[in-house]
């Protein structure tokens, strides 16, 4: 935990933004795989985390606007409890820490907001994900669990979101922290992988290098021979001559603070020619995107700029053509980008996206567009001093949507489809950093991966 200061003045300053009411905050139970007692590792809410710091399960915190009270509710360990799990740190104890003099037993919170609720009081609570709160927060508000998320209170989405987003000095010490163990991770998966591996025997030795830090994966590996499928989670193609390997991991800071990095290397140490023409232009879409990274830009025109890089690019390798402005506006792009350029980073991977994307990443200002590839861009408005965004630009070849576009001959005019079939088999190419936005521009996180083709060879070869 941060000390306990720190949770003080984060509910002081989440006090201010709501006038009454109750504040409500269900952390997170022991989640079962396949029967009650085994459970997979326990991961507390970040909301919860983030105000309270406490990371154990079986606890509830409120806020009485009204009364000025701050409690926790939970349950001591049983000698029942102790022979299994062993000595554990008392309620009150656990309260102490998080800067809260009050506690109560679990069963007495169902009283407590039954009554606020007589009263005619707001119940202010988040958007819950796991069924097992969905159904305890319907129970203690007496609504059907379908309504539940129905229900939220949009002004302390508001004010949760305000506060998260802005991360202090701490917070990305933590961020660092995990990158730490990422700069590990690349460096002995470069360095281990070989044509006639098959990938699981790398991708377990990612996990396990994070465990052997003391970590967890802060989102399921990404590790294949396949970069053209975005979110691909099989590890069973062996790896061979001429394959590119994409590699996009993060794993959790001891406080629970992500790192999310991708790279892409060639399984036998060195790239081909054409690989290196289609790894060069993400690099410069890349850099380019972070060179223009600063307080009040929109990320969204950040996104754009990259675009038109790669525009630019594969227009001169004779993939696309025409109007380079006119292609990126109409999202002829999106053939080879089909995704957004990045997304916020905290105590979640995609941070915050849980209490929704419209209110993280989208304003008033700057509304999500509907077009395709755009449309999955995470985050578009303005950038502050405090964000932290991947950027993760790419570049994919994917036989079925090259094939759906040339029968429908979209975007006919920008793209040379008689010169992309020759890509069908190419893969695909992301390259992805953390980058902290900063009083007067930017910084990237962590230690340097090898990005450059050279650094990337030279690290492949050990």
């Amino acid at each position: 935990m941060f000390v306990s200061d720190c949770y003080i003045k984060r509910r002081e300053r989440l006090k201010k933004e709501l006038p009454s009411g109750i504040l409500l905050f269900l952390g997170n139970q022991e989640s079962p795989m396949n029967y009650p007692s085994n459970t997979y590792p326990f991961r507390q809410d970040s909301s919860f985390l983030y105000f309270w710091g406490l990371d154990t399960p079986g606890l509830t915190a409120v806020i009485d606007l009204d009364n000025d009270e701050e409690i926790i509710y939970g349950d001591d360990p049983t000698v029942d409890d102790i022979i299994w799990t062993g000595p554990q740190v008392r309620l009150s104890d656990k309260a102490h820490l998080a800067g809260v003099q009050q506690t109560e037993p679990s069963d007495k919170l169902k009283e407590k907001i039954a009554q606020a609720m007589r009263q005619g009081r707001k119940i202010h609570y988040l958007p819950q994900y796991r069924h097992d709160n969905i159904i305890h927060m319907a129970q203690l508000i007496d609504i059907e669990s379908l309504e539940v998320n129905q229900t939220v209170s949009p002004e302390m989405i508001r004010a949760v979101v305000s506060q998260r987003s802005s991360k202090s000095t701490e917070e990305i010490d933590q961020i660092e922290k995990a990158l730490d163990i990422s700069y590990t991770i690349y460096k002995t998966a470069m360095k281990w992988s070989k044509p006639g591996k098959i990938e699981r025997e790398i991708a377990g030795m990612i996990n396990g290098l994070a465990l052997s830090f003391g970590s967890q994966v802060s989102f399921q590996t990404i590790f294949s021979i396949h970069g053209e499928i975005l979110h691909n989670q099989s590890y069973e193609n062996t790896m061979k001559e001429g394959d590119l390997l994409l590699l996009d991991s993060g794993v959790e800071s001891p406080l629970h603070y992500a790192s999310d990095i991708t790279r892409t290397f060639p399984v036998n140490g060195k790239f081909t020619d054409r690989q290196k023409e289609i790894y060069q232009i993400v690099l410069a879409a890349q850099e380019e995107a972070i060179r223009s990274m600063q307080p009040d830009v929109p990320f969204r025109d950040v996104h754009i700029r990259a675009c038109r890089v790669m525009v630019s690019g594969l227009k001169q390798l004779g993939l696309m053509k025409g109007n380079e402005d006119d292609a990126v506006e109409l999202g002829a792009h999106a053939l080879f980008f089909p995704h957004g350029l990045g997304h916020m980073l905290g105590l979640d991977v995609h941070d915050m996206e849980g209490l929704g994307e419209e209110v993280v990443g989208y304003d008033d200002e700057i509304k999500r567009s509907d077009q395709f590839g755009l449309a999955y861009l995470r985050f578009g408005k303005k950038l502050k001093p405090g964000f932290v965004m991947t950027v993760e630009p790419g570049i994919y070849f994917i036989p079925e949507l090259m094939t759906q576009w040339k029968d429908q001959k979209k975007h006919a005019d920008f793209i040379n489809y008689n010169q992309i079939k020759d890509y069908r088999n190419f893969g695909g190419i992301r390259i992805e950093d953390d980058v902290l936005v900063t009083e007067k521009g930017h910084r990237i996180l962590g230690k340097q991966i090898a990005k450059t083709i050279e650094d990337v060879e030279a690290r492949c070869a050990g």
